[in-house]
């Protein structure tokens, strides 16, 4: 069953009762219980661990009373969840040790009797055959003790509880069992209610008491749990790093090692040693050894050991890299490794771990994903019945004009109406039950809704992990621990992190699609883009898109405004390599005040330190915070924060829940700093530059590892155009759609060909200027059938007409329909047209009569066709039908934006993609991306017009906009004042009462 109430409101209400020990029991699981001893610690709860144990049949609740019988309730709970003929009473009575039994079920409570009365208590719980239970007390000399089976904090939040319910198990509430739930009456009554129902048994309140007191409370989880490689001792495997890294280190840096890269090495060394950490090093190594081409990232990739052993490649010497973000002796919780594979060779990989290792040794970290707002509104709209149609269509009504109202709320502190569901149906007009559906998906939002896999976390133990935390089988068939990454960090599970990267995958496939076309083999360890004119110039220009980690529309504007204004001066001085680094890590949403003062200064403009104390700690990035590490030098410089107190506040930011442990180290802070001298508005000012390191922010190290991808991938680009791009979509990755690399191609000069069963693979290919699609765009296509097309073709040549090739491939019709009308079989059809293949399919070959031979399908429909079977038009662009609307209007082309900087335009442009943001009052608007035949360019909906227009938003739609050309760094964009969907154009407000062409340019 589902609890309704989050943890930390349950624990604020116990204590508010006056209680000072609280046990949290989930269901078949310890899935909150790092979480919980936090919180319960921080209310000055002691925290009990255990859980409700059930099976079809029975049901206990199992408290730990000692660390021996926590790892035995692991264990059950894995058992419960992994064996299919788990027996519920056997399984418990066999690890029983260190654990307290209550339960109610009279046939489990004889059974465990049998065997020792110690420890097991009968369970009376108002509402649930209290008086039953107690005569079974009493039969068997067992002691009773009181529960409530908590639900609910509050008795109105039954009907919460209700609703999730009917969502979990997929039916109306009206169609509900009324056992499926819990009783109204489980709440968290305080101590004199439910004195009220034990007045014949007083000793029953005792007994809770009394348990409560017996259970172990000290969950402080100090202990990291390291692997161990290949069974070796602490000391051999220290040993065997050493000789690795040296080995390693001759590799990199040649025979004769200098002595600074010998220093860092020993100093690395002996932190990781005393650290424990050696086993760890020697176990990702052999890892990552299984495959060609990684990327190691994260702050490990500012390790010179790591680098040694090629689990990362980027050189923390040369790029200044702050091993302490990774490591510090002070560092109380373990750091994890990130290694990036090829996308499709990712899964191998993790199935080899845990060939290695087993089931028992190794398993995937959980995501326990939460009703997020749409999904919570989808979900009780499904409860309340409502048709699937009628769902699609509110859900999509409602969820922009709710992304505004919530950040309008944020902006407007003082605003008394707090109900955005009530807004929300008022502001669109919703009928019954949609206001009630609304305010209901409001409260079960972010309630859990069930474990998956983590995309990549995978946690080794030396003996079995099942002692530490449960364990459940998913979907795909792997283990997963019940602990999302935060909670395993914090229970000292050490995680490694082997991820899927579609960008390696690209280069890849490009490096062997230019080996096969071009006969030229690129040796990746010797291949050194970062000194390659040509890319570094596609860089400045932001010429980038597809290439991996700079291609969003954010990154490309930043470089061009970067390098665009660059005076010739500062031009020669600047290293292309450790701009970009800096560049992708300050794209990121809270550093949007620091961007235009960093061009500036990277331009050559003058600054002056926040302090003198500062010195030379920002100077690489300006004097503005840009990575993570940067939090921690300047709270050791400003606020003499220590290593270990310092990396902690970088880590807290990270966190999720971290108001508390933040407020404490603001104090410290600004206590360190005003000791130190600096005035109050420098120090605001500091520590504002630090908040925008909350959530989403990256580490020097990561950066750099990724910004060699992005080379790779920007110099395959520059020298290798085709292959490269048909690589980016075949493996259908990165920021934008596949309708917008093809046009990115065209753009480039490329020859966009179509799909054709003669000509096509499978996926894309490049070669020379011509990408041809591939078969696999064709939506209905099976993969088996597209593949047997093309071995079929290679062995027995081309197909020289359409009945061959039906008789030779033999596709299910669906799938040669589709064929048909995405343009496949037109070079089989000789002097046939679409239509005409499609009676010949449906023919069958009956040969009864002539069959006839219609005329071709007009350019519209081809075109609907098309968008319908590979999900955009090749025939022509979608701005085509409104070229002669777009001459009236007196739109200017998006090449020639420019040209028009000051002016108010018009312009034509389908929306690429869009970028939900807010300004510094907390309003909401948006940045957008826009194509037209000529350009893609970027567009600005400030809070005023997104309020009026968020709702017209949707991807590939073609629209016109009006708006102003700005320009700054000399970067032109457009500052949209109207926009409206075309084919169904009106003036905007500004522009009627004759004054429809006053201010606006034309071509």
């Amino acid at each position: 069953m589902l609890g309704v109430a989050p943890v930390t409101e349950l624990c604020r209400a116990a204590r508010a009762q006056g209680a000072d020990m609280l046990a949290l029991t989930d269901t078949n699981g310890l899935y909150g219980a790092v979480r919980f001893i936090e919180v319960a610690s921080q209310a000055g709860l002691r925290p009990i661990l255990g859980a409700e144990l059930t099976t079809a049949e029975h049901r206990a609740v199992l408290l730990a009373k000692t660390p021996e019988g926590y790892a035995n309730l692991c264990r059950l709970l894995s058992d419960r969840h992994c064996d299919p003929s788990f027996d519920f009473i056997a399984a418990v009575a066999a690890r029983r040790t260190g654990l307290i039994l209550l339960t109610d079920h009279e046939q489990v409570l004889t059974s465990w009797a049998e065997q020792s009365c110690e420890d097991l208590y009968v369970e009376l719980t108002p509402g649930h055959r209290m008086h039953q239970a107690l005569l079974v007390s009493r039969r068997l000399g067992l002691l009773p003790v009181a529960t409530n089976r908590v639900y609910c904090v509050r008795p109105e939040e039954f009907a919460v509880h209700r609703l999730l319910r009917a969502i979990a198990l997929n039916t109306t509430l009206s169609r509900l069992a009324p056992d499926a739930c819990c009783a109204p009456t489980q709440w968290l009554m305080p101590p004199a209610a439910m004195a009220r129902h034990f007045p014949h048994v007083p000793e029953a309140l005792e007994n809770s008491r009394r348990i409560a007191e017996a259970c172990h409370g000290d969950w402080a989880f100090r202990d990291t749990i390291f692997p161990t490689f290949r069974s070796l001792s602490d000391d051999e495997a220290c040993a065997l790093l050493r000789r690795k890294t040296y080995d390693g280190a001759r590799l990199r840096y040649g025979g004769l090692l200098s002595s600074e890269v010998r220093a860092r090495i020993e100093k690395e060394l002996d932190i990781i040693r005393r650290k424990g950490f050696s086993h760890y090093f020697l176990i990702v190594e052999e890892i990552v050894r299984q495959a060609a081409r990684t990327c190691g990232r994260g702050s490990v990739a500012a390790s010179i050991v790591s680098y040694c052993l090629q689990i990362t490649h980027v050189d923390p010497i040369r790029h200044n890299l702050f091993f302490e973000r990774f490591l510090n002796p002070g560092r109380r919780d373990p750091p994890d490794i990130d290694i990036d594979f090829p996308w499709d060779e990712r899964d191998p990989i993790v199935k080899g771990v845990f060939e290695r290792y087993g089931a028992r040794q190794a398993a995937m970290v959980a995501n326990q994903n939460t009703l997020g707002w749409r999904a919570s509104l989808r979900e009780v709209a499904k409860v309340y019945g409502m048709p699937a149609e009628e769902i699609t269509r509110v859900s999509s009504l409602v969820s922009r004009r709710k992304d505004v109202l919530d950040a309008e709320d944020r902006a407007a502190a003082g605003d008394e109406d707090r109900d955005w569901t009530a807004r929300l149906s008022r502001d669109l007009r919703l009928a019954p039950p949609w206001p009630e559906i609304l305010r209901l998906a409001g409260q079960v939002q972010g309630h859990l809704r069930h474990l998956s896999v983590h995309c990549g976390g995978i946690v080794i133990v030396p003996d079995d992990i099942r002692r530490y935390v449960p364990v459940e089988i998913a979907a795909k068939g792997v283990p997963v621990i019940q602990w999302e990454k935060d909670q395993t960090e914090d229970a000292g599970l050490v995680k490694i992190d082997l991820l899927g990267n579609r960008s390696l995958a690209v280069i890849r496939d490009a490096l062997a699609s230019i080996e096969r076309h071009h006969g030229r083999t690129i040796d990746e360890a010797a291949w050194d883009p970062l000194q390659d004119a040509a890319t570094q110039e596609a860089i400045r220009r932001g010429d980038t898109i597809g290439c991996f980690y700079i291609e969003s529309p954010a990154t490309r504007l930043l470089l061009r405004k970067l390098w665009g204004g660059m005076p010739a001066s500062r031009l020669a001085q600047l290293d292309v390599f450790d701009n970009l680094v800096i560049v992708s890590s300050l794209v990121r949403p809270a550093a949007n005040p620091f961007i235009e003062a960093f061009i500036r200064r990277a331009q050559g403009a003058s600054y002056r330190p926040w302090h003198p104390r500062l010195g030379s700690i920002l100077d690489e990035t300006y004097g503005i915070m840009v990575y993570q590490e940067d939090v921690t030098k300047v709270a050791m410089a400003v606020a003499d924060f220590s290593v270990e107190d310092a990396d902690q506040l970088r880590k807290v930011l990270s966190k999720k829940h971290k108001q508390k442990q933040l407020h404490d180290y603001y104090m410290q802070f600004c206590a360190g700093a005003e000791r130190n001298g600096l005035p109050a508005q420098t120090i605001a000012a500091l520590w504002s530059m630090i908040m925008s390191f909350a959530g989403y922010s990256f580490c020097k190290p990561h950066s750099a590892s990724y910004a060699q991808v992005s080379f790779k991938s920007a110099y395959l680009r520059v020298h290798y155009p085709a292959e490269f791009m048909a690589a980016v979509i075949s493996n259908q990755g990165g920021f934008y759609s596949t309708y917008a690399y093809l046009s990115e191609a065209r753009r480039m000069g490329l020859t966009v060909l179509p799909p054709d069963v003669n000509a096509s693979d499978w996926a894309y290919t490049g070669l020379g200027r011509t990408i041809r699609i591939g078969l696999m765009q064709v939506k209905t296509l099976a993969e088996a059938t597209g593949r047997r097309i093309v071995a079929e073709r290679a062995s027995g040549g081309s197909f020289r007409s359409f009945q061959e090739f039906l008789s030779r491939v033999k596709p299910e019709q669906g799938e040669a329909r589709a064929l048909i009308r995405a343009g496949c079989c037109d070079s089989l059809a000789g002097e046939l047209t679409r239509p005409a293949l499609l009676w010949r399919l449906y023919a069958d070959g009956s040969g009864a009569a002539p069959l006839p031979i219609p005329e071709e399908y007009a350019p519209a429909r081809k075109a609907a066709h098309e968008v319908e079977t590979l999900g955009f038009p090749i025939s022509r662009h979608p701005l085509d039908p409104y070229r002669e609307q777009g001459e009236r209007l007196g739109a200017i082309p998006g090449s020639a934006m420019a040209r028009y900087a000051g002016r108010r335009v018009r312009m034509l442009g389908c929306l690429i993609t869009e970028k939900f943001a807010e300004t510094k009052d907390g309003l909401p608007m948006e940045f957008a991306t826009f194509e037209d035949q000529t350009a893609l360019y970027d567009a600005t909906l400030f809070p005023k017009v997104y309020r009026r227009c968020c709702h017209l938003l949707f991807p590939n739609r073609p629209y016109v906009l009006f708006g102003v050309v700005e320009e700054q760094f000399g970067v032109a964009t457009l500052t949209i004042e109207e926009l409206q969907p075309l084919g169904r154009l009106r003036e905007p407000p500004f522009l009627r009462n004759g004054r429809s062409c006053r201010g606006y340019e034309g071509r």
